[in-house]
Protein backbone atom coordinates (compact mmCIF):
# COMPACT_ATOMS: atom_id res chain seq x y z
CA UNK A 1 0.00 0.00 0.00
CA UNK A 2 0.26 3.01 1.16
CA UNK A 3 2.81 3.73 4.06
CA UNK A 4 2.88 7.36 5.93
CA UNK A 5 5.06 9.36 4.29
CA UNK A 6 5.49 12.63 6.04
CA UNK A 7 8.95 12.79 7.71
CA UNK A 8 7.40 11.95 11.32
CA UNK A 9 6.92 8.36 10.04
CA UNK A 10 10.28 7.33 8.09
CA UNK A 11 13.36 6.39 9.11
CA UNK A 12 16.70 9.04 9.13
CA UNK A 13 20.04 9.04 10.78
CA UNK A 14 20.93 11.54 13.86
CA UNK A 15 17.52 12.70 13.97
CA UNK A 16 19.03 15.91 15.90
CA UNK A 17 20.37 17.75 12.86
CA UNK A 18 19.48 20.17 11.31
CA UNK A 19 17.79 19.93 8.12
CA UNK A 20 16.89 22.82 5.26
CA UNK A 21 15.41 20.62 2.95
CA UNK A 22 13.25 18.47 4.11
CA UNK A 23 11.85 15.25 2.72
CA UNK A 24 8.31 16.64 2.54
CA UNK A 25 7.40 20.50 3.36
CA UNK A 26 3.41 19.45 4.29
CA UNK A 27 2.74 23.07 5.15
CA UNK A 28 3.39 24.30 1.85
CA UNK A 29 0.24 22.73 0.29
CA UNK A 30 -2.25 24.87 2.90
CA UNK A 31 -0.05 28.27 2.29
CA UNK A 32 -0.68 27.62 -2.05
CA UNK A 33 -4.07 27.37 -0.98
CA UNK A 34 -4.82 28.72 2.04
CA UNK A 35 -7.77 31.08 0.79
CA UNK A 36 -9.81 28.68 -0.55
CA UNK A 37 -8.80 25.88 2.06
CA UNK A 38 -9.82 28.02 4.89
CA UNK A 39 -13.12 29.12 3.30
CA UNK A 40 -14.34 25.58 2.97
CA UNK A 41 -13.15 24.90 6.34
CA UNK A 42 -15.42 27.83 7.90
CA UNK A 43 -18.09 26.54 5.75
CA UNK A 44 -18.29 22.91 6.92
CA UNK A 45 -17.91 24.58 10.35
CA UNK A 46 -20.93 26.35 9.73
CA UNK A 47 -23.36 24.02 8.72
CA UNK A 48 -23.28 21.70 11.69
CA UNK A 49 -22.38 17.97 9.49
CA UNK A 50 -19.43 16.84 10.35
CA UNK A 51 -19.76 13.20 9.38
CA UNK A 52 -20.50 12.21 5.79
CA UNK A 53 -23.23 14.62 4.29
CA UNK A 54 -22.94 17.19 1.51
CA UNK A 55 -19.25 17.69 1.06
CA UNK A 56 -18.26 13.79 1.19
CA UNK A 57 -21.03 13.21 -1.76
CA UNK A 58 -20.04 15.96 -3.94
CA UNK A 59 -15.74 14.30 -3.38
CA UNK A 60 -17.15 11.36 -3.74
CA UNK A 61 -18.49 12.17 -7.08
CA UNK A 62 -15.26 14.72 -8.13
CA UNK A 63 -13.23 12.42 -6.99
CA UNK A 64 -14.99 9.47 -9.55
CA UNK A 65 -15.25 11.32 -12.71
CA UNK A 66 -11.67 12.75 -12.14
CA UNK A 67 -10.58 9.09 -11.84
CA UNK A 68 -13.37 7.98 -14.90
CA UNK A 69 -14.97 5.44 -12.43
CA UNK A 70 -18.54 5.28 -11.76
CA UNK A 71 -18.55 4.83 -7.77
CA UNK A 72 -16.26 6.55 -4.82
CA UNK A 73 -17.38 5.60 -1.68
CA UNK A 74 -15.19 7.65 1.11
CA UNK A 75 -13.95 5.69 4.68
CA UNK A 76 -11.95 6.92 7.20
CA UNK A 77 -8.15 5.52 6.11
CA UNK A 78 -6.65 4.17 3.31
CA UNK A 79 -5.96 0.72 5.78
CA UNK A 80 -9.83 0.61 6.28
CA UNK A 81 -10.09 1.32 2.46
CA UNK A 82 -8.42 -1.87 1.34
CA UNK A 83 -9.72 -3.92 4.17
CA UNK A 84 -13.52 -3.32 3.43
CA UNK A 85 -12.72 -3.68 -0.39
CA UNK A 86 -11.88 -7.29 0.91
CA UNK A 87 -14.60 -7.44 3.20
CA UNK A 88 -17.50 -6.47 0.40
CA UNK A 89 -16.06 -9.00 -2.29
CA UNK A 90 -16.38 -11.70 0.89
CA UNK A 91 -12.87 -12.14 1.09
CA UNK A 92 -11.95 -14.17 4.97
CA UNK A 93 -11.46 -17.11 7.02
CA UNK A 94 -9.56 -19.60 4.66
CA UNK A 95 -9.22 -17.83 1.74
CA UNK A 96 -5.94 -16.16 0.55
CA UNK A 97 -4.86 -13.20 -1.08
CA UNK A 98 -1.80 -12.34 -3.42
CA UNK A 99 -0.04 -9.62 -2.24
CA UNK A 100 3.18 -7.72 -3.06
CA UNK A 101 6.50 -8.91 -0.51
CA UNK A 102 8.00 -5.07 -1.37
CA UNK A 103 5.06 -2.57 0.02
CA UNK A 104 4.24 -1.27 3.05
CA UNK A 105 2.54 -3.26 5.64
CA UNK A 106 -0.71 -2.38 5.99
CA UNK A 107 -0.97 -3.71 2.53
CA UNK A 108 -0.90 -7.27 4.44
CA UNK A 109 -2.79 -5.99 6.80
CA UNK A 110 -5.69 -5.65 5.33
CA UNK A 111 -5.65 -8.79 4.33
CA UNK A 112 -5.06 -10.27 7.73
CA UNK A 113 -8.03 -8.17 9.31
CA UNK A 114 -10.06 -9.53 6.78
CA UNK A 115 -9.44 -12.96 8.56
CA UNK A 116 -7.66 -14.02 5.08
CA UNK A 117 -3.85 -14.90 4.59
CA UNK A 118 -1.61 -12.58 2.73
CA UNK A 119 0.64 -14.61 0.48
CA UNK A 120 3.84 -12.51 -0.58
CA UNK A 121 5.03 -12.45 -4.23
CA UNK A 122 8.38 -10.74 -5.02
CA UNK A 123 8.83 -7.76 -7.14
CA UNK A 124 9.85 -6.93 -10.94
CA UNK A 125 13.57 -6.19 -10.42
CA UNK A 126 13.37 -2.99 -12.59
CA UNK A 127 9.85 -1.52 -11.01
CA UNK A 128 9.82 -2.42 -7.52
CA UNK A 129 6.17 -3.58 -7.99
CA UNK A 130 4.66 -7.23 -7.76
CA UNK A 131 5.98 -9.42 -11.05
CA UNK A 132 3.46 -11.11 -12.90
CA UNK A 133 5.61 -13.34 -13.75
CA UNK A 134 5.82 -14.88 -10.29
CA UNK A 135 1.80 -14.66 -9.81
CA UNK A 136 0.63 -17.83 -11.15
CA UNK A 137 3.09 -20.35 -9.09
CA UNK A 138 1.78 -18.32 -6.02
CA UNK A 139 -1.58 -19.14 -6.56
CA UNK A 140 -3.56 -22.37 -4.55
CA UNK A 141 -7.18 -23.52 -4.60
CA UNK A 142 -7.66 -21.14 -1.44
CA UNK A 143 -6.93 -18.04 -3.16
CA UNK A 144 -9.71 -15.45 -4.19
CA UNK A 145 -7.95 -12.11 -4.93
CA UNK A 146 -4.70 -10.35 -6.16
CA UNK A 147 -3.54 -6.86 -4.68
CA UNK A 148 -1.31 -5.43 -6.75
CA UNK A 149 0.60 -2.43 -5.24
CA UNK A 150 0.94 0.68 -7.51
CA UNK A 151 3.86 1.67 -5.28
CA UNK A 152 5.62 4.80 -5.34
CA UNK A 153 3.47 6.45 -7.68
CA UNK A 154 3.96 4.06 -10.62
CA UNK A 155 1.44 1.68 -11.85
CA UNK A 156 1.86 -2.12 -11.79
CA UNK A 157 1.74 -3.71 -15.22
CA UNK A 158 -2.18 -4.56 -14.83
CA UNK A 159 -2.37 -6.50 -18.05
CA UNK A 160 -0.99 -9.59 -17.57
CA UNK A 161 -1.94 -9.48 -13.92
CA UNK A 162 -5.89 -9.19 -15.14
CA UNK A 163 -5.33 -11.63 -17.75
CA UNK A 164 -4.23 -14.04 -14.95
CA UNK A 165 -6.98 -13.09 -12.92
CA UNK A 166 -9.52 -14.07 -15.25
CA UNK A 167 -8.43 -17.48 -16.24
CA UNK A 168 -7.94 -18.30 -12.00
CA UNK A 169 -11.49 -16.49 -11.89
CA UNK A 170 -9.64 -14.71 -9.34
CA UNK A 171 -10.59 -10.97 -8.24
CA UNK A 172 -8.53 -8.14 -8.66
CA UNK A 173 -8.02 -5.59 -5.66
CA UNK A 174 -5.58 -2.23 -6.59
CA UNK A 175 -3.97 -0.50 -3.84
CA UNK A 176 -3.64 2.82 -5.23
CA UNK A 177 -2.82 4.59 -1.83
CA UNK A 178 0.41 6.16 -3.54
CA UNK A 179 -0.53 6.46 -6.69
CA UNK A 180 -3.33 9.35 -6.80
CA UNK A 181 -3.65 10.85 -10.52
CA UNK A 182 -1.36 8.03 -11.81
CA UNK A 183 -2.11 6.34 -15.61
CA UNK A 184 -1.65 2.94 -17.34
CA UNK A 185 -1.44 2.45 -20.96
CA UNK A 186 -3.10 6.04 -21.13
CA UNK A 187 -5.80 5.31 -18.16
CA UNK A 188 -5.91 6.27 -14.69
CA UNK A 189 -5.30 3.75 -12.05
CA UNK A 190 -8.30 3.16 -9.74
CA UNK A 191 -10.83 1.95 -12.23
CA UNK A 192 -8.82 -1.04 -13.76
CA UNK A 193 -9.37 -4.19 -11.52
CA UNK A 194 -12.55 -4.99 -9.58
CA UNK A 195 -12.26 -2.55 -6.58
CA UNK A 196 -9.52 0.09 -5.64
CA UNK A 197 -8.56 1.18 -1.80
CA UNK A 198 -6.98 4.71 -1.72
CA UNK A 199 -5.07 6.92 1.35
CA UNK A 200 -5.05 10.27 2.01
CA UNK A 201 -3.22 10.41 4.26
CA UNK A 202 -1.32 13.67 4.69
CA UNK A 203 1.82 13.14 2.29
CA UNK A 204 0.01 11.51 -0.21
CA UNK A 205 -0.09 13.52 -3.49
CA UNK A 206 -3.95 14.11 -2.54
CA UNK A 207 -3.65 14.47 1.12
CA UNK A 208 -5.97 15.54 3.81
CA UNK A 209 -5.13 17.58 6.87
CA UNK A 210 -5.33 14.10 8.61
CA UNK A 211 -6.74 10.60 7.74
CA UNK A 212 -8.86 9.72 4.80
CA UNK A 213 -9.45 6.92 2.44
CA UNK A 214 -11.88 6.00 -0.16
CA UNK A 215 -13.08 3.17 -2.28
CA UNK A 216 -13.45 2.51 -5.96
CA UNK A 217 -15.47 0.74 -8.39
CA UNK A 218 -17.84 0.09 -11.25
CA UNK A 219 -19.74 -2.17 -9.59
CA UNK A 220 -22.63 -1.07 -8.18
CA UNK A 221 -23.62 -3.91 -6.25
CA UNK A 222 -20.06 -3.95 -4.69
CA UNK A 223 -20.78 0.06 -4.08
CA UNK A 224 -23.89 -0.20 -2.25
CA UNK A 225 -22.45 -3.18 0.03
CA UNK A 226 -19.58 -0.76 0.71
CA UNK A 227 -21.74 2.06 1.69
CA UNK A 228 -23.53 -0.06 4.06
CA UNK A 229 -20.36 -1.79 5.31
CA UNK A 230 -18.68 1.89 6.23
CA UNK A 231 -21.25 3.07 7.92
CA UNK A 232 -22.18 0.28 11.19
CA UNK A 233 -23.94 -1.58 8.45
CA UNK A 234 -26.57 0.83 8.37
CA UNK A 235 -27.87 2.56 5.41
CA UNK A 236 -30.98 3.67 7.53
CA UNK A 237 -30.13 5.04 11.09
CA UNK A 238 -30.66 2.75 13.97
CA UNK A 239 -31.70 -0.12 11.29
CA UNK A 240 -28.53 -2.29 10.84
CA UNK A 241 -28.52 -5.19 8.18
CA UNK A 242 -24.86 -6.30 8.40
CA UNK A 243 -21.82 -6.56 10.51
CA UNK A 244 -20.32 -3.05 9.26
CA UNK A 245 -17.62 -1.37 10.56
CA UNK A 246 -17.56 2.67 11.90
CA UNK A 247 -15.19 4.18 9.13
CA UNK A 248 -16.08 7.10 7.31
CA UNK A 249 -14.29 10.42 5.50
CA UNK A 250 -15.47 13.19 7.48
CA UNK A 251 -16.31 16.59 6.41
CA UNK A 252 -13.82 18.56 7.07
CA UNK A 253 -11.24 16.23 5.10
CA UNK A 254 -13.79 16.06 2.26
CA UNK A 255 -13.75 19.67 1.88
CA UNK A 256 -9.74 20.10 2.09
CA UNK A 257 -9.64 17.22 -0.48
CA UNK A 258 -12.76 19.29 -2.78
CA UNK A 259 -9.62 22.13 -3.20
CA UNK A 260 -6.98 19.62 -3.54
CA UNK A 261 -8.29 18.06 -6.42
CA UNK A 262 -8.33 21.03 -8.56
CA UNK A 263 -4.81 20.99 -8.13
CA UNK A 264 -3.87 17.34 -8.36
CA UNK A 265 -2.62 16.73 -11.73
CA UNK A 266 -0.40 20.84 -12.00
CA UNK A 267 0.83 19.19 -8.32
CA UNK A 268 1.80 15.99 -9.88
CA UNK A 269 3.06 18.12 -12.99
CA UNK A 270 5.72 19.53 -10.64
CA UNK A 271 6.63 16.40 -9.14
CA UNK A 272 7.52 14.63 -13.00
CA UNK A 273 9.24 17.52 -13.62
CA UNK A 274 11.66 17.52 -10.28
CA UNK A 275 12.04 13.42 -11.52
CA UNK A 276 13.29 14.07 -14.48
CA UNK A 277 15.38 16.52 -13.40
CA UNK A 278 16.67 14.44 -10.89
CA UNK A 279 17.16 11.02 -13.13
CA UNK A 280 18.99 13.14 -16.06
CA UNK A 281 21.53 14.53 -13.01
CA UNK A 282 21.95 11.25 -11.61
CA UNK A 283 22.71 8.94 -14.83
CA UNK A 284 26.18 8.61 -13.89
CA UNK A 285 26.65 8.40 -10.24
CA UNK A 286 26.17 5.00 -9.64
CA UNK A 287 22.60 5.14 -8.26
CA UNK A 288 19.98 2.44 -8.96
CA UNK A 289 17.63 5.10 -10.28
CA UNK A 290 13.75 4.28 -10.92
CA UNK A 291 12.78 2.72 -14.00
CA UNK A 292 10.07 3.64 -15.85
CA UNK A 293 8.41 1.73 -18.40
CA UNK A 294 7.15 2.61 -21.81
CA UNK A 295 3.60 2.17 -20.71
CA UNK A 296 3.44 3.93 -17.35
CA UNK A 297 2.75 7.41 -16.51
CA UNK A 298 3.71 7.68 -13.03
CA UNK A 299 3.01 10.48 -10.64
CA UNK A 300 6.48 10.67 -8.30
CA UNK A 301 4.64 9.98 -5.13
CA UNK A 302 8.20 9.35 -4.19
CA UNK A 303 11.38 9.20 -5.47
CA UNK A 304 12.88 6.28 -4.75
CA UNK A 305 17.19 5.26 -5.42
CA UNK A 306 19.05 2.55 -3.90
CA UNK A 307 22.94 2.02 -2.72
CA UNK A 308 24.55 -0.16 -0.93
CA UNK A 309 26.15 2.03 0.87
CA UNK A 310 22.76 3.51 2.29
CA UNK A 311 24.02 5.20 5.60
CA UNK A 312 27.29 6.85 4.80
CA UNK A 313 24.74 8.44 2.01
CA UNK A 314 21.92 9.76 3.79
CA UNK A 315 24.46 10.86 6.69
CA UNK A 316 26.54 12.83 3.62
CA UNK A 317 23.30 13.89 2.91
CA UNK A 318 22.18 14.91 6.04
CA UNK A 319 25.48 17.13 7.05
CA UNK A 320 24.13 19.01 4.26
CA UNK A 321 20.96 19.29 5.57
CA UNK A 322 18.82 17.39 2.86
CA UNK A 323 16.10 15.29 4.57
CA UNK A 324 15.76 11.56 3.50
CA UNK A 325 13.27 8.72 4.10
CA UNK A 326 13.92 5.19 3.75
CA UNK A 327 10.69 3.50 2.34
CA UNK A 328 10.62 1.01 4.09
CA UNK A 329 13.71 -0.38 6.16
CA UNK A 330 11.82 -4.05 6.94
CA UNK A 331 9.64 -5.77 4.67
CA UNK A 332 6.40 -6.92 6.04
CA UNK A 333 7.61 -10.52 6.04
CA UNK A 334 10.44 -9.66 8.34
CA UNK A 335 8.17 -7.65 10.58
CA UNK A 336 7.59 -9.10 14.72
CA UNK A 337 3.85 -8.69 13.86
CA UNK A 338 4.27 -11.61 11.17
CA UNK A 339 6.57 -13.88 13.19
CA UNK A 340 4.04 -16.54 13.59
CA UNK A 341 4.28 -17.32 9.99
CA UNK A 342 7.46 -18.41 10.05
CA UNK A 343 9.32 -16.87 7.25
CA UNK A 344 13.60 -15.71 7.83
CA UNK A 345 15.92 -13.91 6.35
CA UNK A 346 16.84 -15.03 3.06
CA UNK A 347 13.06 -16.02 1.85
CA UNK A 348 12.56 -13.57 -0.01
CA UNK A 349 15.93 -12.30 -1.45
CA UNK A 350 14.89 -9.23 -4.12
CA UNK A 351 12.28 -7.85 -1.31
CA UNK A 352 15.53 -8.16 1.50
CA UNK A 353 18.18 -6.59 -1.18
CA UNK A 354 15.81 -4.00 -1.57
CA UNK A 355 14.58 -2.73 1.73
CA UNK A 356 18.19 -2.78 2.48
CA UNK A 357 19.53 -0.75 0.05
CA UNK A 358 16.14 2.46 -0.97
CA UNK A 359 16.72 5.60 -0.39
CA UNK A 360 13.83 8.24 -0.39
CA UNK A 361 15.17 11.87 -1.89
CA UNK A 362 12.82 15.40 -1.32
CA UNK A 363 9.95 15.33 -3.56
CA UNK A 364 6.85 17.23 -3.91
CA UNK A 365 5.33 19.77 -5.44
CA UNK A 366 6.71 22.38 -4.13
CA UNK A 367 10.10 21.83 -3.81
CA UNK A 368 12.41 25.43 -4.87
CA UNK A 369 14.55 25.26 -7.90
CA UNK A 370 16.94 26.77 -5.23
CA UNK A 371 16.05 23.54 -3.26
CA UNK A 372 16.31 21.06 -6.23
CA UNK A 373 19.70 22.11 -7.28
CA UNK A 374 21.25 21.66 -3.74
CA UNK A 375 19.80 18.05 -3.83
CA UNK A 376 21.31 17.51 -7.10
CA UNK A 377 24.92 18.98 -5.91
CA UNK A 378 24.87 16.69 -2.76
CA UNK A 379 23.97 13.78 -4.78
CA UNK A 380 26.47 14.30 -7.23
CA UNK A 381 29.64 15.08 -4.45
CA UNK A 382 29.23 12.20 -2.72
CA UNK A 383 31.51 9.36 -3.84
CA UNK A 384 29.22 6.64 -4.94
Amino acid sequence: MNAPSSPAHGSTTNPGAITQIPFLDLRATYFELQEEIDAAVKGVMSSGAFILGKEVDLFEQEFASYLGIKHCIGVGNGLDALHLALRALEIGPGDEVLVPSNTYIATWLAVSYAGAMPVPVEPDAHTYNMSPKLIEAAITPRTKAIMPVHLYGQAADMDPILEIARRHNLYVIEDAAQAQGARYKGVRVGGLGDIAGWSFYPGKNLGAFGDGGAITTNNDEIAERLRVLRNYGSRVKYYNEALGFNTRLDSMQAAVLRIKLRKLDEWNGRRSAVAARYLDAFKNTGLVLPYVPSWADPVFHLFVVRTERREEFMEFLKARGIGTLIHYPVPPHLQQAYSQLGWKEGSLPLTEKIHREVVSLPMGPHLKEQEVEAVIRAVREFKH
